[in-house]
C-alpha cells in the first residue's frame, strides 16, 4: 500500500533505482569509455599529422641529393709512364672501368697504363705502320674514342683504343690494344703532300662507319677527306672509300679547329680570339659563313660537348662559355653565345667532355679544376687542387673519375661524385636555351633513345598543365555543383530531394579510370565530330532554361498550381533532352553554314590548334568526377542552415529568393567554400582521367583545344620506368613534393578562410 501511494503521488521509488554502488560502477565505466574515446580520437588526429609529416620528410629525403654539388677526392698519383724520347703528351683518356689510362704523344706513341700505379700495360707506336713523321694530332668526340695523327706527307692515320674483356676465374681482365678502324695504312688528306699542321677528326656511327678529317697544311690550305668502310660479309675484309675536298680559307690565322659528327659544321679558332664557322653541308661547295668575336684575349681551349652540337670555349682569362648554332626565321644558322660559367683563376688549359651528359671538366694554368654542366648552367666544383699548371685532363666514360697531368709530369687520379648536375633552380623553373632550339623555352622531355640526348626537366609545363586541368574541370563543375546544391537543399521538395541527392552522390563511386576510358575513346571523338553541338549546348542551354523559367512564370496561376511546389525542375528534363538532341542533329548543318564544312579545320585556319584529346574533354570528364564532391558538401551546408533564420526572414516579409541570398548563402558560405576547395584539390590530384583523355603532352598554354600533362599523370607514367636513384627518379619525387606542398598550402589557406567566414556569420 505504501509503494502504491508513493507511486501515485509521483515520489521516487527508491527500491527500483540502481544501488549507489552500481551507479558508481556505471559512472566509472562511462568515464573510462570517454577517456578511451578521447585518447583514440586524439591519437588518430596526431597520427594523421605525423603521417603527413612523414610523407613530407620522405619526399624531401629523396629530393635532397639533387641539392648537393660535386665532390673530388684524390685516389692516386704517379709519374707519366712515357719516356722523353717517346714525345710530349697530346691527349689523355680513361677506359670505362676506370682501371686503365691511355696516353697519346706527338711522336705517335700510344701507351696503356694502370690507372692507380702507372704501370705500363701495353705500348705501341704508329711508326710500325708509317715512315712519315707526326706533324699534328687530333681526337674526336670522347664517346667514339677516335684519334687522328696528321703526318708530314699530307696523310692522316686513324686509330682507336680497343679493349678485350675476359673473366678468368671470375676476375675481370682487360687486354688493351690499338685498333685501326679505317685500315692499317694512312689516308691521303692532301694530294699535294704538304705537312698537316692542324688537324681535326670526327667519327659518325649512324649507318656504316665513317670518319672525316680536316687539316690545315703548311702552305695554308684547308683540306678535308671523308672515309667510309664496307666489310665483305664472306671474307671480313674492309674496303675503304675516300672523298677529298678543298675548303675555303678564313680571315685569320688558325690555331685549333673541331668538326661535328654530322660532318656539316667546322669551327676554327684563330689567334685573335675569333671563331670562324664554315658550312660543310655541301662539301664540294663548302662556304665560310661568319666570324664571331669570342674574346679580346686568346682562345686557349675548344671542345664539343657530347653530341657535338655545343662548343665549349676557354680563354686565357679563365673564361668558359657555351656556343651553338641557332637557326633564324630564314633558315640561316649563326653561332650564338648561350651561357657562361664561373671564371677560373688562370688561363684554361684543357677541356674534357662527359661521355653521356652535357657536362665537362676544365683545368687552368694555376692548377684549378672545375666541373661544369651546360644545360643547368651550374659550376658544381671549382678549386685549386694542384700547385702547378694542369695542361691535360681526362674524364672517365662513366663520369666518376678524372685524370690530370701536371707540368711536373705527375698524373693524378681523382674520384668524382657528381650524380645530379642536370638539376638547378634555373633548369627547373626558368626558361632554358636547349641545343637545337631557336630561343630559351620551358620543355619537359626526360628521356630519349640516344646517349647524346639533352635531358629537359622544366617543371613549368607540368605545373601549368596541372592548373589548366583543374581550372577547366572547376569551370564545368563549380557552377553545376553549387547551383544544384542550392536548389536541391532550399527549393526542391523533400521527396524529389530524396531521389536526386543519392543519385548524384553515387556518381562519386564511379572509378576515374572508367571515366577516363570513356572520355578518351568515346567523348573525345564525339566532341570532335560535333563541335557546333557542344558549344550550342554550353551556350544555348542556360539561355533556354532561363526562357523556360520566364515562360513558366507567365503561365496562368491555375495551370502552375497543377505542379506541386518543388517539382518544377522535373519539367526541364524533357526540355534539356530535346535541346541536346536538336543540337547534335543540327551540328553538321551549322558546320556547313558557319564553318565551311568543318569547325575543326576552321579553328586550325584561324591559328587555333585543335587536338582530339584536349582540355575541353578533360573539363567535362573530370567535372563529372568533381561535381559529386562539391555538390554533397555544399548541399549539406545549405540544408543545415538553422530553420529559425530562414523562417524569421520569411516572417519579416522577405521572399524565398531574398532569404536565400541574404541569409542562407552567407550562413552556408564556409561549407560552400570548403566544397570548392576540396573539389579543386581533387581536380589538382586527379591522375587517370587526365592520363587517358589529354594526350599527355607537356605543353605550356591555356588553349582549351589542346591537351596537357599534369604532375600526377607524369609521375604515374614515368616513375615505373626510371632507375632508382637517378636524376630522373629524383626529379619525379620533386614533382611529387611540389604537388604535395601546393595542395597542403591550398588546404591550409582554405581552412583559414573557412574559419574566418564561420566566425563572421556565426552571429546571424
Amino acid at each position: 500500500m505504501t509503494e502504491s501511494v508513493a507511486s501515485a503521488t509521483g515520489k521516487p521509488n527508491e527500491s527500483r533505482l540502481p544501488s549507489s554502488e552500481l551507479r558508481a560502477k556505471r559512472r566509472r565505466v562511462r568515464m573510462f569509455k570517454d577517456k578511451v574515446s578521447k585518447v583514440g580520437i586524439t591519437s588518430a588526429g596526431y597520427g594523421v599529422v605525423f603521417s603527413l609529416a612523414l610523407i613530407f620528410i620522405y619526399l624531401f629525403y629523396e629530393v635532397m641529393p639533387i641539392l648537393k654539388g660535386a665532390d673530388v677526392e684524390q685516389q692516386a698519383s704517379f709519374e707519366l709512364p712515357v719516356a722523353a724520347e717517346q714525345g710530349n703528351l697530346e691527349h689523355l683518356i680513361m677506359e670505362r672501368y676506370q682501371e686503365m689510362g691511355v696516353a697519346f704523344t706527338d711522336q705517335g706513341q700510344i701507351t696503356f697504363f694502370d690507372a692507380f700505379s702507372g704501370a705500363v700495360e701495353h705500348s705501341e707506336s704508329i711508326s710500325d705502320i708509317t715512315d712519315a713523321h707526326v706533324s699534328s694530332f687530333a681526337h674526336g668526340e670522347n664517346l667514339g674514342g677516335l684519334v687522328g695523327f696528321g703526318l708530314d706527307n699530307g696523310e692522316v692515320l686513324f686509330a682507336k683504343p680497343d679493349y678485350e674483356l675476359n673473366f678468368p676465374n671470375d676476375q675481370r681482365e682487360i687486354t688493351p690494344s690499338v685498333a685501326y678502324p679505317y685500315g692499317n695504312s694512312s689516308v691521303v688528306l692532301d694530294p699535294q703532300g704538304a705537312a698537316i699542321e692542324l688537324l681535326t677528326v670526327q667519327e659518325s656511327t649512324r649507318g656504316r662507319a665513317q670518319a672525316m678529317a680536316v687539316g690545315y697544311t703548311a702552305d695554308q690550305r684547308f683540306v678535308a677527306a671523308r672515309v667510309s668502310t664496307r666489310e665483305n660479309l664472306f671474307t671480313g675484309q674492309l674496303t675503304s672509300q675516300v672523298s677529298r675536298f678543298e675548303l675555303p680559307g678564313i680571315p685569320g690565322t688558325p690555331k685549333s679547329m673541331i668538326i661535328d659528327k654530322s660532318f656539316r659544321n667546322l669551327f676554327v679558332a684563330d689567334t685573335d680570339g675569333h671563331i670562324h664557322y664554315i658550312d660543310l653541308s655541301s662539301p664540294n661547295a663548302a662556304r665560310w659563313v661568319e666570324s664571331v668575336n669570342v674574346t679580346n684575349d686568346d682562345i686557349t681551349a675548344m671542345e664539343f660537348l657530347v653530341g657535338s652540337v655545343s662548343v665549349i670555349v676557354g680563354t686565357s682569362e679563365g673564361e668558359l662559355s657555351q656556343w651553338f648554332l641557332v637557326r633564324d626565321e630564314d633558315n640561316n644558322y649563326s653561332l650564338e653565345r648561350i651561357r657562361d660559367f664561373d671564371q677560373h683563376a688562370g688561363a684554361i688549359t684543357s677541356i674534357s667532355a662527359e661521355y653521356t651528359r652535357k657536362g665537362f671538366v676544365a683545368t687552368d694554368a694555376t692548377g684549378g679544376v672545375g666541373l661544369h654542366y651546360g644545360t643547368s648552367s651550374r659550376t658544381l666544383f671549382l678549386d685549386q687542387i694542384a700547385e702547378n699548371t694542369l695542361p691535360h685532363v681526362a674524364m672517365s666514360p662513366v663520369d666518376k673519375a678524372i685524370f690530370t697531368l701536371g707540368s711536373d709530369g705527375l698524373v693524378t687520379n681523382y674520384s668524382v661524385w657528381n650524380e645530379h648536375p642536370q638539376l638547378s633552380f634555373k633548369a627547373l623553373w626558368n626558361k632554358v636555351w636547349y641545343e637545337g632550339r631557336a630561343e630559351p623555352q620551358y620543355v619537359w622531355q626526360s628521356s630519349s633513345a640516344s646517349d647524346e640526348f639533352e635531358s629537359k626537366f622544366s617543371l613549368i609545363p607540368l605545373s601549368i598543365g596541372t592548373l589548366k586541368a583543374a581550372f577547366f574541370a572547376m569551370l564545368f563543375a563549380m557552377p553545376l555543383g553549387i547551383m544544384a546544391a542550392i536548389y536541391t537543399a532550399y527549393f526542391m521538395t523533400p521527396k524529389l530531394r530524396g531521389v536526386v541527392k543519392p543519385t548524384i552522390e553515387i556518381m562519386e563511386a564511379l572509378p576515374t579510370v572508367i571515366l577516363g576510358f570513356l572520355a578518351g575513346l568515346w567523348l573525345a571523338p564525339f566532341m570532335e565530330s560535333n563541335l557546333p553541338a557542344v558549344f550550342t549546348t554550353l551556350i544555348g542551354l542556360p539561355i533556354m532554361m532561363l526562357l523556360m523559367a520566364f515562360a513558366w512564370k507567365s503561365l496562368p496561376e491555375n495551370l502552375r498550381n497543377r505542379v506541386p511546389a518543388g517539382w518544377e525542375a522535373a519539367l526541364l528534363v524533357p526540355i534539356v533532352l530535346l535541346f541536346g538532341t536538336f543540337a547534335v542533329v543540327a551540328s553538321p548543318y551549322m558546320e556547313v553554314l558557319f564553318f565551311d564544312g568543318s569547325m575543326r579545320q576552321w579553328l586550325t585556319d584561324n591559328g587555333i590548334t585543335y587536338d582530339q584529346r584536349n582540355a575541353l574533354v578533360v573539363g567535362v570528364a573530370m567535372g563529372f568526377a568533381v561535381i559529386p564532391t562539391i555538390y554533397s558538401i555544399a548541399e549539406d551546408a545549405v540544408f543545415n542552415v538553422p530553420k529559425h533564420l530562414t523562417q524569421g526572414s520569411l516572417a519579416l516579409g522577405a521572399t524565398p529568393w531574398q532569404t536565400m541570398m541574404g541569409v542562407v548563402l552567407p550562413t552556408a558560405s564556409p561549407g560552400i567554400f570548403s566544397a570548392l576547395m576540396i573539389g579543386f584539390g581533387r581536380a589538382v590530384g586527379e591522375t587517370m582521367i587526365v592520363l587517358m583523355a589529354t594526350g599527355n603532352s607537356p605543353i605550356v598554354n591555356f588553349n582549351i583545344f589542346e591537351g596537357m600533362r599534369t604532375l600526377s599523370a607524369n609521375i604515374a607514367v614515368e616513375l615505373p620506368e626510371t632507375a632508382v636513384g637517378s636524376s630522373h627518379f629524383r626529379i619525379l619525387f620533386l614533382a611529387a613534393l611540389v604537388l604535395f606542398t601546393f595542395t597542403f598550402i591550398l588546404n591550409t589557406i582554405a581552412e583559414v578562410v573557412r574559419q574566418r567566414l564561420r566566425a563572421r556569420y556565426s552571429s546571424l
